[in-house]
């Protein structure tokens, strides 16, 4: 069986990236999708979803250092379910995307100002989790 998620969306803040003890890059962002459709009465009503979504290694400094809140994005990955226990002692479920590959669907500026063609070719303007020359 396989386990496979892709989404379209805009992120809801910017990527918060941080460091296993082991030295390992995380970063998590949550990305909103939305759909829209009309209601009995004619009118349009949208629907929002939350996704919280994590990277590792190369793509998680890739996501923090590139994506910012409010960009379209295209991410693909796998749908995990962990728990845990909180400080008084329930247990909380949490659902989190596992993307192993995010690509831009717009244009953006780099620090410099300049729009990065190196981000934006044709059908290859992402990362993926084993990419090594960014």
């Amino acid at each position: 069986m396989y386990n496979k998620v892709q989404l379209i969306g805009n992120l809801g803040k910017d990527p918060e990236l941080r460091y296993t003890p082991s030295g390992t890059a995380v970063a998590t962002f949550p990305l909103a999708t939305s759909e829209k459709r009309k209601s009995k009465d004619g009118e349009v009503v949208e629907k929002t979803e939350w996704h919280k979504i994590v990277t590792w290694r190369l793509l998680a400094e890739h996501c923090h250092d590139y994506l910012l809140k409010g960009r379209l994005i295209f991410v693909e990955g796998k749908i995990q379910t962990r728990s845990y226990e909180d400080r008084d002692g329930n247990k909380r479920y949490v659902t989190e995307i596992i993307a192993d590959q995010v690509k831009f669907l717009e244009k953006c500026e780099i620090q410099t100002g300049e729009s990065s063609p190196a981000l934006h070719q044709s059908n290859d303007n992402g990362w993926t989790d084993e990419d090594p020359q960014f």
